[in-house]
């Protein structure tokens, strides 16, 4: 497993922490990657660009001249897309740009980006913000001690609300909770910034593919187990009613 170091406020090293292999210690998959983050900006577009056709626009429905006679160009509509003013021939409509992504490929992609930016060494982990207050100043002393520089992505755990309205006002300094982390905010930034809780917490939530099997297992079992123990129950009071009536008899 990756290991990383544990810094303090003062940039020293305060321990160390292992990352699992599945997430920090894969190759990294460049088209997954591509991919992901397509689909990704594509889900971002509202898609609510439109424009008039012919049958749209206002006025024209007179025909403007006579059919012959005039010299002229047969014309039966103003609103004709060759005309100004007129509709538009084959220009955009309202439609959605979502892209369905499958979970796999994205949870490849996103440990591809993160073993990425670890084998770069552009991770960090702190042991605490160290942040009580909202406080910019705070937030500058942090980061000027632990050795980052450009874009810098920081996540923070739910409970870090203080460190996360410090950081806000940074110019190329972004912040996400830990279950918003993704690939194409992990690719844009420059280093990852964890805190030791957000970290566990960021592995904790992405449990490798084998561990997800047994968990998926477990699951539909005690599915089944509850379903035979609520369809036994059902039989046994049907059975009931019907023993009552053979003694009765």
């Amino acid at each position: 497993m990756p290991d990383f170091n544990v810094l303090n406020n003062g940039g020293s090293a305060a321990g160390s922490v292992s990352g699992p292999d599945h997430l920090f210690g894969v190759e990294p998959n460049v088209p997954v990657m591509h991919q992901v983050v397509t689909a990704q900006l594509a889900n971002r577009r509202s898609g609510t660009h439109s424009t008039k056709t012919r049958a749209e626009v206002r006025g024209g429905a007179a025909k403007p001249w006579r059919q012959k006679g005039t010299g002229r160009a047969r014309a039966g509509s103003l609103n004709a897309p060759h005309w100004r003013g007129g509709g538009v021939a084959m220009g955009p409509k309202p439609r959605s740009y979502a892209q369905r992504t499958p979970k796999k490929m994205i949870r490849l992609a996103l440990a591809s980006a993160l073993s990425d930016r670890a084998s770069d060494g552009k991770v960090r982990v702190l042991d605490d913000f160290g942040i009580a207050a909202p406080k910019t100043k705070d937030a500058i002393a942090v980061l000027s001690k632990i050795d980052v520089w450009g874009k810098i992505l920081i996540v923070v755990g739910h409970e870090d609300s203080a460190a996360a309205k410090s950081f806000a006002n940074l110019v190329g300094v972004q912040t996400i909770t830990q279950d918003q982390l993704n690939t194409y905010d992990v690719l844009v930034n420059d280093f990852i910034v964890f805190t030791k809780d957000s970290f566990e917490a960021a592995c904790a939530s992405r449990p490798a593919p084998e561990a997800r099997k047994v968990a998926r297992t477990e699951r539909m079992l005690a599915t089944g187990s509850a379903a035979h123990a609520v369809a036994a129950d059902d039989h046994a009071e049907d059975a009931a009613p019907a023993a009552a009536s053979e003694e009765e008899e």
